[in-house]
């Protein structure tokens, strides 16, 4: 069975294809990716700009034709964080499913923390023990911890690279005044969070997952041999406090030369940094173990389990 996920994110309009039956390992076939910084076309009344809406729709009807040619037997599109606050994102979602025949189906940050925490699980397995997620999208971080699938707690905080970025960070690079001013909007917001996930039992491993954090990883962080020959990669918070001070020095051109920086995340990636620190210390969070699965995977991973398991349906 061929599925495809569409995901419409803050930065990013993401379609991955893969063929996958339940009970297995979905296999790759497919990425295809279209930059789209929506964070910036926000306006102040929280609405997106006209500007936006039409890059928006370009990159949509980029996707259909993408999705056509994949000749899928399931698509599964989502939209996250920048289209379920913006003010017009109702009317901009009627457009799309007009005019481009994708449904786009909004999840809550709550549903962004639980599929990406299932993704998770399933990449680690239950010798992980019970797992502390850190997730990092443009408009939002999650934050999700348990012993099983299922996360026991999943929240969802207005803390997202891009946001940041635009929020505060409108220099390039950077100046001390608006690092300090990220900084304690970040020490303001965080705290209620880790209070609550302080009330609960302390994590065997802690996962950072989304493209923010595998990017700072592969820029600063180590690697070790894995199972199954896989390589684990590993972020240790003296690693990013190591960095972090570096890349806001340069300006995001610069940055993009960096390993793994691509250039369209070389903007934000001082304010995602920022806050991935700023969990890290309020949670006393000394590494991270990478995941390359992360939201999408989580979806197709969800989908998958609600479907009858048929083994003889697949064998024919």
């Amino acid at each position: 069975m061929r599925l495809g996920v569409l995901d419409v994110g803050s930065n990013t309009v993401h379609l991955l294809v893969v063929d996958a039956h339940p009970g297995a390992r979905p296999v790759h076939k497919t990425s295809t990716k279209s930059v789209l910084r929506l964070m910036k076309y926000l306006q102040p009344d929280g609405s997106i700009s006209k500007a936006g809406v039409e890059r928006i729709m370009e990159t949509m009807h980029a996707a259909a034709a993408h999705i056509e040619a994949a000749n899928l037997d399931e698509l599964l599109p989502m939209a996250t964080s920048a289209l379920r606050e913006a003010k017009n994102g109702p009317k901009l979602l009627k457009r799309i499913r007009k005019e481009c025949g994708i449904d786009l189906q909004v999840m809550s940050g709550a549903d962004e923390a639980r599929v990406t925490f299932l993704a998770v699980r399933r990449w680690f397995g239950w010798n992980a023990g019970r797992i502390l997620l850190v997730d990092i999208g443009g408009g939002s971080l999650e934050l999700a911890v348990g012993t099983d699938e299922l996360p026991e707690l999943a929240l969802s905080l207005p803390l997202g690279a891009g946001r940041m970025t635009k929020q505060f960070l409108t220099d390039d690079p950077p100046s001390d005044s608006e690092l300090e001013t990220l900084q304690a909007h970040i020490d303001e917001v965080l705290p209620e969070a880790v209070e609550r996930l302080g009330e609960l039992r302390h994590a065997d491993q802690v996962v950072g997952s989304s493209k923010t954090i595998r990017s700072l990883a592969r820029l600063a962080g180590s690697q070790a041999e894995g199972l199954g020959g896989n390589t684990r990669t590993r972020l240790y918070r003296w690693q990013l406090e190591d960095w972090l001070p570096r890349l806001a020095e340069l300006p995001s051109k610069a940055r993009s030369a960096l390993p793994g920086i691509t250039q369209d995340r070389a903007f934000q990636i001082v304010g995602g940094g920022t806050v991935l620190l700023s969990v890290m210390r309020a949670l006393d969070i000394e590494r991270l173990d990478i995941s390359p699965w992360a939201m999408r995977e989580g979806v197709l991973l969800d989908y998958l389990d609600r479907l009858p398991n048929d083994p003889e349906k697949k064998r024919k």
